[in-house]
This record gives structure tokens, sequence and C-alpha cells, in this order.
């Protein structure tokens, strides 16, 4: 297994507040959003129905509705919310370094 690594995403005004937009990173599929309080990188693949968290919605209170089934996992944590889900989502450390967007993956 290879050790966790930092990778560059995108520029950080690529990011836009109540946004999300998909990289992939050391072959993982990945979700960055923008909210009031920072930038958050999260597995881009819901844990439920395998869809694709950059197709969802960002709700007021920090959470990212899954298209497929309207699940909802905090962004913050990765925390699954309600049903359908039952797995809490991969959340990744980020930082914003030089006007773009690292993660470490």
């Amino acid at each position: 297994m290879t050790a966790p690594a930092w990778h560059d995403v995108a520029a950080d005004t690529d990011v836009t507040e109540g946004d999300v937009i998909g990289r992939i990173a050391a072959d993982r599929q990945l979700a960055i959003y923008r909210l009031s309080d920072g930038v958050y990188a999260t597995d881009a693949i819901c844990t439920h129905g395998n869809a694709s968290l950059c197709g969802g919605f960002i709700e007021d209170d920090g959470s990212i509705e899954c298209p497929l089934h309207q699940g909802r996992f905090d962004i913050r944590s990765g925390r699954a919310l309600c049903e359908p889900l039952e797995q809490d989502l991969a959340v990744h450390p980020v930082r914003v370094q030089g006007g773009r967007v690292w993660v470490l993956v």
C-alpha cells in the first residue's frame, strides 16, 4: 500500500462556495467542497448507491445530498446522516496553499 501523500487537485478559485467539484488523486475519486468555513474533501462515491456525490446538492447545514437516493453526509466529518445510508464517507485533510488546493490521500 502506498503511503499517503499531498496531491494538488485544483486552483483555489476553482472551488466556489456552495459548490462541489470532482477530481482524481492517487486513483481515488474525490469530491472537493467549499463551505463558508473552508475547503473540504471526501470520497466522491456514495457508500450506499455507488452514485457520484459531485452531482449532489449541498445543503445549508453543510451536508451533501446524494442525487440517487437522497441520503445525506456531513461534509466536514463524513458521517452518514439519514437512511438509506449505513456507512460513513471517507474524508481527507485539505490545505490551501499558494492559490492551490491540496488533499492528503
